[in-house]
């Protein structure tokens, strides 16, 4: 009888449902995917989370967001169409918005000049296999200097600074051909030395100091990734060398001296770790431990004491992000170190891209360029700002035609294919996934903005944000800014709600969301009901 009375209600209520003027609910509309329709407590929606932000709570001040100009620039740059060359720079550099609001580009702050050391010229003879990853040189084997050379770089170089780009950085993967040890601008197969002749380091220094002045770059990197070795067999996939702590302690001493006699605004960045792990262990061959080695007053590499070498130590992610334990521990280790050796230097990474297989998740080729891999890039630069603390973030590739995943913007030739020697004239622009996400910071979170404390009551630590909901704010104290950027690595829908200890304007906030289908998309949330869609980046954008 029970029974039979439980399904009168039930049709009689379904009776009075179909006779209303407005159609029936259905309980999916309401309620989580996974809620069975049994009863009003198992159809509840998961509470809100509280995101706070504390203003007081200060970390690091953010100096830029960058890319690099390797390699693809010596051709692109020169492309004749430049309406097409202008894109991929609107694309990277632009902070104009588009009519609904959402920006046009990434807004990068930092532009990175690859100084070639002229395998270009060299031909097949500089041992590296492909033109596209060979570069010219600035300087002639009798010392003079052609500035007509690096053309397409030179054009990218400009278009940053005509759309406000705040700085350049130089970086040298190897000095002159005509300065190496072995002729070749690629390692020696054996040894872990640096790549010059004898009595040749200081010319080096001149030639990197007259080229940074010419064009003005507020910093020079010398060395790039000197741990690893460069050429096997013969051949190489590009320019570089290897270099021990003594040897850019060296360089980085003359340099110095070079800068400061010329009245150079040009500061020096040491580092480029091939992997983070070198800046705090990994010393075994004279290669590691570098922030010690060269920031410890008591080491015998110490160069902060040089007047235009900046107190910045610059390493690579790459080989660091995964699985979760290496994510976050590796990161906490170098914050761990900057703090012993000094709590005022600085840390950049300086390169990152995907590269080769990743935990079997992820994998340089072939080409991918959707959400997974965005929101991958996402979750690699969201422990480095937040766990790391990291200043300065730049990314490898900028522009890339190869079937691989280590760019943000990519060319297919002119019919729309990959296909590499086909678009040394001209191609066809694309985005990617990496550039958008990406953006979510580098669009946003300008110079000079400070980090400041944010959390989800809900997650509690750094490995469980991880794989479910990250967050970082940001502070731009004089026009009272804040900018909050959360990246949603699950699977699952979130709601949010601002903690009601701080106040932004008007009670709302400019969304930008970066999903399978959306590209820094602009909305408008209001701070008692943020929704953060799964699979996504969202930056949050107000004023406080």
């Amino acid at each position: 009888m029970r029974l039979v009375f439980i399904f009168q209600l039930f049709f009689a209520s379904l009776a009075l449902t179909q006779c209303s003027d407005e159609p029936p609910a259905r309980p999916e509309d309401d309620a989580p995917p996974d809620c069975i329709f049994l009863g009003v407590d198992t159809c509840k929606q998961k509470e809100p989370g509280i995101l706070q932000v504390d203003l007081g709570s200060t970390r690091q001040t953010i100096h830029s967001f960058g890319a690099s100009d390797c390699w693809t620039a010596k051709f692109i740059g020169k492309w004749t169409d430049k309406n097409k060359k202008d894109r991929i720079a609107d694309l990277l550099f632009s902070t104009d918005t588009l009519e609904d609001g959402s920006p046009e580009g990434i807004g990068l702050s930092l532009w990175r000049f690859n100084i070639g050391a002229g395998s270009f010229e060299q031909g097949d003879e500089s041992n590296i296999t492909t033109d596209w990853r060979r570069e010219e040189s600035f300087q002639l084997a009798d010392g003079s200097y052609d500035w007509s050379k690096q053309a397409g770089q030179q054009w990218f170089l400009n278009a940053a600074r005509e759309r406000g780009v705040k700085y350049t950085l130089g970086f040298s993967l190897s000095a002159p051909v005509h300065m190496t040890q072995n002729g070749k601008e690629i390692h020696r197969t054996a040894g872990t030395k640096l790549n010059i002749k004898e009595g040749l380091l200081d010319d080096n220094a001149d030639f990197m100091v007259e080229v940074s002045n010419h064009f003005g770059f507020d910093f020079l990197s010398p060395i790039n990734e000197p741990q690893w070795a460069w050429g096997s067999n013969n051949q190489a996939s590009q320019e570089g060398t290897q270099a021990r702590n003594t040897e850019i302690a060296e360089l980085s001493r003359l340099l110095s001296q070079k800068f400061e006699a010329r009245g150079s605004s040009t500061e020096i960045v040491v580092g480029e770790a091939g992997s983070w792990t070198y800046l705090y262990t990994n010393n075994t061959d004279g290669r590691g431990d570098q922030i010690t080695q060269f920031f410890w007053p008591a080491s015998g590499n110490y160069i902060g004491d040089q007047n235009k070498v900046a107190k910045i130590m610059s390493g690579h992610s790459y080989w660091t992000t995964c699985p979760d334990n290496t994510l976050v521990t590796v990161r906490q280790e170098l914050a761990n170190k900057v703090k012993q050796v000094d709590p005022d230097l600085q840390l950049w990474q300086t390169e990152f891209g995907i590269l080769g297989d990743i935990c079997g998740q992820y994998n340089g080729s072939p080409r991918n360029t959707t959400i997974d891999y965005g929101l991958y890039v996402a979750r690699v630069i969201h422990p480095d700002l937040a766990i790391a603390n990291v200043s300065s973030w730049q990314w490898w590739l900028a522009i890339s035609p190869y079937n691989y995943s280590d760019a943000l913007v990519y060319i297919n030739d002119p019919s729309g294919n990959i296909n590499v020697d086909n678009c040394k004239h001209d191609g066809i622009v694309l985005d990617s996934k990496q550039l958008w996400c990406f953006g979510n910071f580098s669009r946003f979170i300008r110079p000079g903005m400070v980090r400041v404390s944010a959390s989800i009551t809900d997650i509690t630590d750094p490995f469980t944000a991880a794989n479910s909901l990250m967050v970082s704010a940001y502070k731009d104290e004089t026009d009272r800014n804040l900018v909050i950027v959360l990246v949603n690595f699950s699977s699952e829908d979130r709601t949010l709600k601002l903690d009601k200890s701080l106040s932004v304007q008007g009670g709302q906030l400019d969304a930008y969301t970066t999903s399978a289908t959306e590209s820094l998309k602009r909305s408008v949330m209001h701070a008692d009901d943020i929704q953060i869609n799964r699979r996504s980046v969202v930056t949050l954008v107000t004023s406080y």
